[in-house]
């Protein structure tokens, strides 16, 4: 499994180890991923996605995954978090009509 967050595609970063003597060797920079349950209120589940612990405060401060997913660009999006859209693009609009 790739260690990339499934919303804002951050993933691992490399760098150096620098000593007090200035000696310098490669590290990797892994990101704070979690595996998080997100409540979409149009599909009525949970939502299981693998988060950085920064997705996951962008998410809560929009509103929730619906609220967050949909006033976000497609374009902006990695390919997980487009299939989810779409899904609940069409819930929504289901329940639109169902209401109408």
């Amino acid at each position: 499994m790739a260690r990339k967050c499934d919303i804002t595609g951050k993933g691992v970063q490399t760098g150096n180890n620098v000593s007090h003597a200035n000696n310098k060797t490669r590290r990797r920079f892994m990101p704070n991923l979690q595996v998080t349950s997100l409540l979409s209120d149009t599909l009525g589940f949970a939502v299981r996605l693998r988060l950085s612990t920064n997705a996951i405060r962008t998410i809560e401060h929009n509103g929730g995954i619906d609220a967050f997913l949909l006033s976000t660009a497609a374009s902006k999006l990695p390919a997980e978090a487009r299939r989810l859209k779409k899904q609940i693009e069409k819930a929504a609009a289901a329940k639109a009509a169902k209401a109408a």
